[in-house]
């Protein structure tokens, strides 16, 4: 039979495309083509065929496989591939439905006995090429990724032999697939392109179409990940013109075929949202969620397009739709889990916090998203670390090396002949042997090469692993000590604070308590100094339109009092007009803090600080100039180092950590911009933030 299970593959690899899951498992009810030969279903099993899937269209799977298992076992003779497809529907059962990945391995095993005893070639294609794909997928649930490439592989070499397009469109989608879950997204356009030319496709096979409409999406998204918008866009428009188009033939299908447009209408939001057409995005993300949030539909789908609303609420600052918006999300998620939407409702709850100047919470729910994210990554990583090209390469190379060993036998074969047929062979049996010789000196050469390739293979990714588990340890453990001890620093400054207060200490020991006091605030400033730094390199990053002549006024408003303390005067000069800089308006309100901060320390009393802004047409500039006591040249190179050793007392006697400049550098590289400063020991300072316009 033609080679359907490839269309449910997809949603085994979970890679968060938003496709429809139950309801796609069975579409291929109805698609195969009966024949006269035992290479087809039964006719005692084509109804319950048909009503398994009807079952699996309405999304009641329990029941589908009751009434397969009651089926079958009526059934008096069943066929090949009444065994086979039997014991399919029940590997996707098992793997995909409860998520019983071992159990699903042994279905996998089964559908690989029955299709070796497939009774002609083109059912063996078929078969084998399914088989090994679904045990290949059953190891990429497992993360066993070296052996789920292996059976990939096999069926791809299947396809191959067999002139079997089906199986060729299904490695190529896998490799699509793995290839974009790898953020290798021009490689992923590559391979979904590849596929959708292998992809047969008639208007009565409804899994190819359906199939083939998902590629196009997938194309799209690609390119979305790439910034290149415009190209994203054209493959949205064409997948719901090909839905569009096809929507005649399958009339009995419009539920499904609606859940493919809300997907494609939930992407397409994302680039007008990047064009900032905002009203458009918004109509957009509504239909995409009015569509999957319906009972039976892909919620999880509808629950991506419900964060990319929220987002385009806090973009717009439009805090009360956003906050019902996130307070339905909560109830949602007590029915339907969904680990990637958690984690960026956190993240936009934190963020509605932080508009309401609610930091305690904006706090807890940038913990629980940091939280998620770990856990995301952290199941990640170890097919992120896979390299499955060079996979694919070795396994060639062993093929080309076990047919070179084949070539090695059969030319054994004609020495023999030779030797026995006549002398007068002597020369072509001497060139005969001559080659063999050659061959089999070059097979254990590829032999040795590639066994020594393997080894350093496995010795660097467990080098890598070992060195991400360490740097990641390193970070959990110190930001775990960090955040134990903020808390009863934060206490002892407090209550430092209040005896400051009380008139009953003499003049020596209110000096010891503010030494305490000064001492506690100098730690809490350490302590969130490291819990930025350990967090800056994976913090979620936001950015967003923001008027930079707004942000540079609230933040040296916010200063003034701190500089007055010092009888210190802020000038700022800003821009004639106003200009928006697409950012994250906290990192760099950091950043622009800590320099406006740095120079008021390292200046005298009475100083004057500048800060300026200027607009060079693709890039802005700002400056922050002050009057103290400059860096000398012998530390010049160290002051953008983490923990460095060049850190000063202020001027007042304030206390340095080394940990702000280095912040400040990771945030303006993140914006792909750059910082550097000018100074003069003695005389003064001058630091340059430059970030782009576009």
């Amino acid at each position: 039979m033609t080679h359907y299970l490839f269309y449910l593959l997809q949603r085994i690899l979970s890679f968060g495309y938003g496709r429809v899951c139950l309801l796609a498992l069975f579409i291929l009810a109805g698609c195969t083509k009966p024949e006269v030969n035992q290479a087809e279903y039964s006719e005692e099993f084509k109804p319950i065929f048909e009503t398994v899937t009807k079952l699996y269209d309405q999304n009641r799977p329990a029941e589908a496989i009751r009434h397969l298992d009651s089926g079958f076992h009526k059934i008096a003779n069943p066929t090949i591939n009444d065994y086979f497809r039997y014991y399919s529907f029940n590997y996707v059962d098992a793997k995909k439905i409860k998520h019983d990945y071992f159990k699903g391995l042994l279905y996998a095993d089964t559908m690989f006995m029955y299709a070796k005893k497939s009774v002609n070639e083109k059912q063996y294609a078929a078969n084998f090429s399914e088989a090994n794909y679904a045990k290949g997928d059953a190891f990429f649930a497992l993360k066993k990724y070296t052996e789920a490439y292996q059976y990939y592989y096999q069926g791809y070499l299947l396809g191959k032999n067999y002139l079997n397009k089906a199986a060729l469109a299904d490695f190529t989608y896998r490799m699509g697939m793995i290839m974009y879950k790898q953020g290798h997204f021009k490689h992923a356009v590559k391979y979904f392109k590849e596929s959708y030319g292998q992809t047969p496709f008639n208007k009565t096979d409804f899994a190819a179409f359906y199939r083939r409409q998902e590629i196009l999406d997938n194309i799209g998204l690609s390119y979305k990940k790439l910034g290149k918008d415009d190209s994203a866009m054209v493959y949205f428009d064409k997948t719901l013109a090909y839905i569009d188009s096809n929507t005649a033939a399958y009339k009995n299908r419009d539920n499904v075929l609606q859940m493919a447009r809300g997907v494609v209408y939930g992407n397409k939001a994302e680039v007008l949202m990047n064009r900032r057409q905002y009203t458009a995005a918004e109509k957009m993300l509504k239909k995409s969620i009015a569509i999957n949030l319906q009972k039976g539909n892909d919620y999880s789908d509808a629950q991506l397009s419900e964060i990319k609303l929220g987002r385009l609420y806090l973009t717009r600052n439009e805090l009360a739709p956003l906050k019902d918006l996130l307070d339905l999300m909560a109830i949602q998620f007590d029915t339907v889990k969904n680990e990637i939407a958690e984690a960026d409702w956190a993240a936009l709850q934190a963020e509605y916090h932080i508009k309401n100047k609610e930091f305690e919470k904006a706090v807890e729910y940038l913990q629980l998203h940091n939280l998620r994210k770990d856990s995301i990554n952290t199941r990640l990583s170890s097919l992120k670390e896979t390299d499955v090209t060079q996979q694919v390469t070795n396994y060639e190379n062993q093929r080309k090396i076990d047919t070179l060993r084949n070539n090695n036998q059969l030319q054994k074969i004609y020495l023999v002949l030779a030797l026995v047929c006549a002398i007068l062979l002597t020369l072509i049996i001497f060139l005969i042997q001559r080659n063999w010789k050659r061959s089999r000196k070059e097979v254990l050469t590829v032999n040795k090469l590639n066994k020594q390739i393997n080894e350093q293979n496995t010795v660097l990714e467990n080098a890598l692993t070992e060195l991400n588990l360490s740097s990641r340890e390193k970070d959990r453990i110190l930001r775990t000590v960090a955040h134990d001890l903020r808390n009863p620093l934060g206490g002892i400054a407090s209550l430092s604070s209040v005896m400051m207060d009380d008139e009953d200490y003499t003049a020596d020991q209110k000096e010891l308590i503010n030494l305490i006091k000064e001492t506690s605030n100098n730690s809490l400033e350490l302590i969130n100094e490291i819990l930025e730094a350990t967090n800056s390199g994976t913090a979620k990053f936001v950015t967003e339109p923001v008027e930079i002549n707004s942000l540079l006024s609230n933040s040296v408003e916010l200063l003034r009092f701190k500089a007055a303390e010092k009888n210190q005067n802020i000038q700022l000069e800003l821009l004639d007009h106003t200009k928006e800089l697409n950012i994250s308006r906290e990192k760099i309100w950091r950043v622009i803090s800590n320099l406006i901060s740095n120079a008021s320390k390292f200046s005298p009393f009475g100083g004057t600080i500048n800060v300026k802004i200027t607009d060079e047409g693709d890039e802005v500039k700002i400056a922050v100039n002050d009057h103290g006591i400059g860096i000398p040249d012998n530390i010049k190179n160290e002051v953008f180092n983490m923990f460095t050793d060049a850190k000063r007392p202020g001027t007042a006697g304030e206390k340095s950590f080394g940990l702000g400049l280095s912040i400040c550098k990771q945030i303006i590289e993140r914006h792909k911009g750059k910082i550097w400063f000018e100074s003069i020991a003695g005389t003064g300072t001058t630091f340059y933030i430059k970030l782009n316009a576009a």
